[in-house]
């Protein structure tokens, strides 16, 4: 992992909002305050902070240089505001804007709830946290996985890829309505696997699509993200049928099914 030197807590609003496919929702945030806003691009990621519902406004946590989760627990529960992990989709540094991405599965999450209800004008809290996504130069092709809640990450790396980047990009999606266009470098091949029952786990047909495909030959870096049983499940087969070496595969378990996050 790699952490941006600036830290700081910023209040943002949002500007616009976009229903970007079917399941898919678009929140754009803006303010001032983004002028320190450190981005190192790639699958960087933040904590946003958001009211619950009753919340008549936005407390944030206070950071001290060192960590800001200790105040967060302190809080009283009619001001603690949810907090949750995403990817950045863009950062406009002249125009102060960034780009989150949030699945949009109804009322099941409350910042997918949110992201639903969002209005201009409503507060966000952000804080920016680290890049996953660090390939070693050696590496002659790269493998990227990912169920829904690692798309906006693995677009965001595919489209600020170097040209030459050859790449086997496998992106589960919750139905078809959600594949779309995708600006990639020449040498990547993208696989859309959009799933046909809505009831089935997330990552698990990303997971078992991947597992029996051939791979291509040569020293593989691996980014494998979402429900944690995708993330863990394919490190697992990659360096038991396949030696990859485990240095070579960055694995991150999102969320994990039936676990609440922590606020």
């Amino acid at each position: 992992m790699q952490f941006p030197e600036n830290r700081e807590m910023m209040r943002t609003r949002v500007s616009r909002v976009e229903r970007t496919t079917d399941n898919f929702v678009t929140v754009t945030v803006q303010g001032p305050e983004l002028a320190h806003f450190e981005f190192l691009g790639r699958d960087q990621c933040v904590r946003v902070f958001f009211a619950r519902p009753g919340q008549e406004s936005l407390t944030l946590p206070e950071y001290d240089g060192e960590g800001w989760f200790p105040q967060y627990k302190q809080m009283p529960d009619d001001v603690r505001p949810y907090v949750r992990n995403y990817t950045m989709r863009r950062f406009d540094p002249d125009t102060l804007e960034l780009d989150i991405e949030f699945v949009a599965h109804g009322d099941q999450g409350p910042a997918s709830a949110w992201a639903l209800s969002a209005c201009e004008g409503d507060e966000l809290g952000l804080f920016p946290e680290c890049i996953y996504y660090l390939p070693p130069t050696e590496a002659d092709w790269h493998l990227l996985v990912g169920d829904e809640s690692a798309v906006p990450a693995l677009l965001a790396i595919l489209e600020q890829a170097p040209e030459d980047l050859r790449a086997q990009v496998y992106l589960e999606v919750p139905s078809p309505a959600d594949v779309r266009p995708v600006r990639a470098p020449e040498g990547t091949q993208v696989h859309w696997l959009p799933r046909q029952d809505p009831h089935a786990t997330p990552g698990r047909l990303a997971l078992s699509t991947v597992q029996s495909s051939a791979l291509p030959k040569g020293r593989p870096y691996c980014w494998v993200a979402g429900e944690n049983g995708l993330p863990t499940g394919l490190r697992r087969t990659l360096v038991r049928e396949h030696g990859v070496p485990k240095e070579d595969i960055t694995f991150v378990g999102y969320w994990r099914e039936g676990v609440a996050a922590i606020g």
